[in-house]
């Protein structure tokens, strides 16, 4: 495994997204056709009628390039057949939620209790997996202090925890043109070049490769978008970027590397928490903090590429740390 190998997932699943993208938009705007919710940014209601459920393009371009590059090369198949079983496994729970949504026009999709339970099956799935069958069992590994840990009997809620974490916080990431495929191309791209670094060759397969599909769907997400991801995508993306991270035992490199997911979701929760506590009183302007910046002012473009520019920081940190 070397960078060579990684350049060519990255631009083989660039390639096949691209295509993907360009062909489904016509049929996605025929059926699936994205309803904006009226208390967002005025801005976003032009919006109202673009092509959702285009994720399906990084899905399949993804599981191409990872399952074809650890066939050729020497990934481990079980690894690769672990992440893609979380990584189209939350896709599908996207897939369900978006058809209804979208296409059958229920505008409540799957119910909460349905769509959650299903993370949580595929997440416990996981974590009882990796817990019995992992190499390195029940360790995990601690940045800066550079020592693994045995969780234990607490590794299995702590993956769990994690898996659905970051599956909510990249869905609730996707809410800008480009912001969730452009952050995570960026992150998924620093766990492909640490999976080098430390001999990791599924994983990073992988996250090229999601890398790469989300590059490529970024050619038609960018402002103006002529295509959204929908749950479709984002639940897949955080899913699998998880799983990855997880098999790869780099789970709290998420929390630096992926800080701009953690502050979206926290941001939600203070939202939340606070107009509860303080019966109507809020703390940002919108909830998730995106839609914060567009109601001061920022426009959607500038706040986009700001949290493109803080992520390309947060990745340098963690190259710094490794």
């Amino acid at each position: 495994m070397n960078y060579v190998n990684i350049g060519i997932i990255i631009i083989a699943a660039f390639v096949i997204s691209v295509i993907l993208t360009k062909l489904e938009i016509p049929v996605l705007k025929a059926r699936a056709g994205q309803n904006i919710r009226e208390e967002g940014p005025e801005s976003h209601l032009s919006k109202a009628g673009t092509p959702s459920m285009g994720g399906i393009a990084i899905i399949i371009s993804t599981a191409a390039a990872a399952f074809t590059a650890s066939l050729i090369w020497d990934g481990s198949m079980a690894d690769t057949l672990i992440i893609l079983f979380v990584f189209i496994g939350f896709g599908l729970i996207g897939f369900f939620d978006d058809y209804l949504k979208v296409i059958k026009k229920n505008n409540l999709g799957l119910r909460a209790y349905q769509k959650f339970g299903l993370q949580i099956v595929i997440s416990v799935a996981l974590a009882v997996f990796l817990a019995n069958y992992s190499t390195e069992t029940t360790y995990v590994y601690i940045p800066v202090a550079d020592i693994y840990v045995d969780f234990g009997i607490w590794y299995i809620p702590f993956i769990v925890f994690v898996v659905l974490a970051m599956t909510n916080a990249v869905n609730l990431t996707d809410g800008l043109d480009g912001l969730a495929s452009g952050v995570t191309a960026l992150v998924t791209l620093f766990f492909a070049v640490a999976g080098v670094s430390y001999g990791l060759a599924s994983g990073s397969y992988f996250c090229a490769a999601v890398c790469g599909g989300c590059l490529g769907f970024l050619v038609f997400n960018r402002n103006p978008a002529k295509v959204f991801m929908g749950d479709t995508g984002s639940l897949a993306l955080g899913g699998g970027l998880a799983a990855a991270a997880i098999v790869m035992k780099m789970e709290l490199f998420l929390l630096i590397v992926g800080l701009i997911y953690v502050i979206e979701a926290l941001s939600v929760v203070l939202q939340v928490g606070y107009f509860k506590i303080t019966k109507g009183k809020r703390i940002f302007r919108m909830a998730p903090i995106h839609h914060h910046f567009e109601k001061c002012g920022f426009k959607e473009v500038h706040v986009v590429i700001g949290f493109w520019i803080f992520t390309v920081i947060c990745c340098l940190v963690g190259f710094a740390i490794i």
